[in-house]
């Protein structure tokens, strides 16, 4: 399963994420790719807001792990890019880290091995010199089966055009 979205604006990228976090439930694992500045962190705001959180939401770049202790559902915000070492990664214990809420992984595809087979897939990118984000979400495993169609009608307004 995968869809194709297009986000002209960061306000956009917020409001793509805000429009599937009433789709997350505990246990759910993200894995955020792209490049820098591609708009993770900005798509993980929208996604906190949504879930009640109304403090600052910024990249865990340099402290790992940031929790976000939402009304509805704990948000675990991990951010792999510093790290050299598979080792390093096993040490922040992503596994366990939310056990009762929402794991995201920023620049999940390095850390691909030690995340659950069932996630969700977000891929950010900036193609072009207009600065439209893409952004393409896939489902790996069966998590996300029952939930799709209730995903692409959430986002239905930034799809692509085939």
């Amino acid at each position: 399963m995968h869809l194709e979205l297009a986000s002209p604006t960061a306000e956009d990228t917020r409001a793509i994420g805000a429009a599937f976090a009433p789709l997350l439930r505990a246990r759910d694992v993200i894995a955020l790719t792209g490049d820098l500045g591609a708009g993770k962190t900005t798509l993980v705001q929208g996604i906190a807001g949504a879930l009640g959180y109304d403090g600052a939401v910024t990249s865990p770049t340099f402290t790992l792990v940031r929790e976000y202790r939402t009304p509805t559902l704990p948000l675990v915000h991990a951010d792999v890019y510093r790290l050299d070492r598979v080792q390093d990664a096993l040490d922040l214990g992503l596994d366990e880290t939310a056990e009762d809420g929402v794991l995201i992984v920023e620049w999940g595809d390095a850390v691909d091995a030690l995340l659950p087979g069932d996630r969700l897939v977000v891929e950010l990118s900036v193609p072009g010199e207009d600065e439209v984000r893409k952004i393409a979400l896939r489902s790996e495993g069966t998590t996300w089966q029952t939930r799709w169609e209730r995903l692409e009608q959430a986002v239905d307004s930034w799809r692509e055009a085939a």
